[in-house]
């Protein structure tokens, strides 16, 4: 698994899309969204700095998070480059317009071809650990995602995902409740996961209504072709 040492430079991180309003980008594996306790490089600094240093910025860097991926997940993700576009993307999360979808490995065969998996889960802030507990428990917020199964082999399964809802550890936590935990993933799958696996989850799809153009937009990422991704090569590339 990455260390801190091996953290992508800017000009290291894939730019998808940029214009005045919007920067899209492809988050690494194992670099934080944002600056946590670690203290490692993150992803909206090390971009923050690379626009100042890229368009001769005076001065603060403005660049608003919106939505974000759990460290050891990779991806497609979008940052407002403007007020007015953080507003209006951070509206379009909250009511659900920006639509995100995700690929996954995950041990063992969902015991549907495709299902919606809808649970209420509770975030324990001192473990940062997410759990499912009943409706009305305090704190429990709703979580509900599609997935589809795409393909099965070796003990394992690849799964399209497009997320309802955007709870912390919320593709992990679902679908090792379904039985059927995420590759690599030591905190909800340690019983079938070996120590520094890296966690089989990516943003592959992101798309939503550009904050001023009004138009729709698309974008995509494949996983890296390494295990256990190139198992599914014939599904995914």
């Amino acid at each position: 698994m990455a260390g801190p040492k091996d953290v992508p430079s800017a000009s290291q991180i894939p730019i998808l899309f940029e214009d005045n309003h919007i920067l899209v980008v492809v988050k690494p594996v194992n670099m934080p969204t944002q600056e946590d306790d670690s203290r490692d490089p993150d992803l909206l600094s090390v971009l923050k700095a690379d626009l100042k240093h890229r368009h001769h910025k005076p001065g603060n860097v403005y660049l608003g998070l919106v939505h974000r991926l759990d460290r050891p997940v990779g991806g497609v993700m979008v940052f407002a480059k403007t007020s007015k576009a953080a507003s209006r993307l951070s509206d379009a999360v909250r009511t659900r317009r920006l639509d995100k979808t995700y690929v996954a490995v995950v041990h063992g065969k969902p015991p549907q071809p495709s299902a919606t998996l809808r649970h209420w889960l509770r975030k324990d802030t001192r473990t940062n650990t997410v759990s499912v507990v009943k409706q009305g428990q305090p704190d429990a917020k709703e979580a509900v995602l599609d997935y589809r199964l795409l393909g099965s082999q070796d003990g394992l399964s690849l799964i399209h995902i497009k997320l309802h809802t955007g709870r912390p550890h919320q593709i992990r936590v679902q679908l090792a409740a379904t039985g059927c935990p995420l590759f690599g993933d030591q905190r909800y799958g340690s019983a079938v996961n070996k120590p520094g696996q890296q966690l089989a989850l990516w943003s592959t799809e992101l798309a939503f209504e550009h904050p001023t153009l009004k138009e729709e937009l698309r974008f995509r990422s494949q996983p890296p072709e390494q295990h256990p991704w190139y198992i599914f090569a014939k599904e995914l590339y």
